[in-house]
């Protein structure tokens, strides 16, 4: 199933932002470029979703390269860009090549998040989304994220003034199920988020209470898809291309949204769209040669566009995270604690993926079940 876009598919002037790398990093400068007037929703078309902590400018380009066909930011605070927090400045880092970009924001009060978006849109970005679906405590202790749905009306009229500041077409939402099992919302909600303006809605069809604990219950997604006329985009459990395709398949959604699919490989938007249009993917252990391609592109994207030594730093845990089902990530983490410089890191990370391996030239496969947590 395809959807239309929430606009007509013409073309306009806008502004985004680009980076002024400062002695502290990329921050947004406003510079004008051709952009789409129109986001795609259709099942070909995944996307990747905010993700605190990882999906910030580097890795959206290294998705982007990947097949991602649209990016949202870490989640901002809306009354971090009111009060002018420069670690929310940093959040909107962006370039050209970044687009097209939604920015997610989460807070509890309608005024606030107004607020938030017109500042987004004086800084040239065009596409919204609100935060109702984090369960992390630092979130929904304030009432924001997913504790929006304790009180549906307040989520309702969290979207109402998102979208209304956004524009029509410009804005959509990211939810679960409800607060606990007692309280579901969702999908009956939907219908109402719908007549608030929300251009799309995105469900993790969690409850706020589980975390990531139990299963994903897609059949939610088509409940919600029957009863609302905008895109429904699924979220959780897609761990894999192949949860990807089985998910639109059986419940008719618009499109996928990869979380921790993305994180642990990339290369899954590339998968899933192969998978999607019937291709047969070859299955295996890991190639040293193809990881070592993602790690060093995404290290050369960090080297880019952002401050070198952060992003040294910064592979000290990016690096464990694409090799984690491999014998001995551990120890590779130790090593790279002891990395100085890029030519120290190039040096660990031949000798990890490029030594052990099989006669096929793969590495062996590793049951990640069976490793202790720190492992992994």
């Amino acid at each position: 199933m395809a959807y239309a876009s929430a606009l007509p598919d013409t073309r306009e002037t806008c502004v985004v932002s680009h980076l002024d790398p400062g002695p502290d990093g990329p921050y947004p400068v406003p510079m004008s470029v051709d952009c789409l007037n129109s986001l795609p929703f259709s099942q070909n078309k995944p996307w990747l979703a905010p993700l605190a902590g990882y999906s910030d400018l580097p890795f959206r380009l290294l998705c982007r390269e990947f097949g991602a066909a649209v990016a949202v930011t870490e989640m901002v605070s809306a009354k971090g860009l009111v009060y002018g927090g420069k670690s929310t400045d940093e959040l909107l880092a962006t370039c050209p090549q970044d687009q097209p970009l939604v920015v997610q924001l989460f807070g509890s009060d309608p005024e606030f998040l107004a607020r938030g978006v017109d500042i987004c849109r004086e800084r040239g970005f065009s596409w919204f989304d609100l935060n109702a679906g984090c369960p992390v405590k630092k979130v929904t202790k304030t009432g924001s994220g997913a504790a929006l749905l304790v009180d549906p009306e307040r989520l309702v009229d969290a979207v109402s003034a998102v979208c209304e500041r956004a524009g029509p077409g410009r804005a959509g939402v990211k939810t679960r199920l409800g607060w606990d099992r007692n309280e579901r919302v969702m999908p009956g909600l939907g219908p109402r988020l719908e007549q608030a303006g929300a251009a799309w809605i995105t469900l993790h069809p969690r409850f706020g209470k589980q975390g990531f604990s139990g299963e994903a219950s897609w059949g939610h997604l088509k409940e919600l898809a029957d009863v609302v006329s905008v895109p429904v985009i699924a979220s959780g459990d897609l761990f894999t291309a192949e949860d990807g395709v089985r998910c639109v398949r059986e419940t008719g959604v618009a499109t996928v949204m990869f979380a921790r699919g993305a994180l642990a490989d990339p290369r899954i938007f590339t998968r899933y769209t192969l998978l999607l249009s019937g291709e047969t993917l070859m299955e295996g252990a890991p190639n040293p040669h193809d990881l070592s391609e993602v790690i060093r592109r995404h290290v050369a994207l960090m080297r880019e566009h952002g401050n070198e030594h952060r992003a040294l730093l910064a592979t000290r845990t990016i690096i464990p995270r694409y090799v984690r089902s491999m014998p001995g990530v551990r120890a590779l983490r130790n090593r790279l604690t002891y990395c100085k410089s890029w030519r120290d890191l190039d040096k660990e990370l031949d000798a990890f993926l490029f030594s052990g391996l099989e006669s096929n030239g793969n590495f062996p496969i590793v049951n990640t079940t069976d490793l202790p947590a720190e492992d992994i």
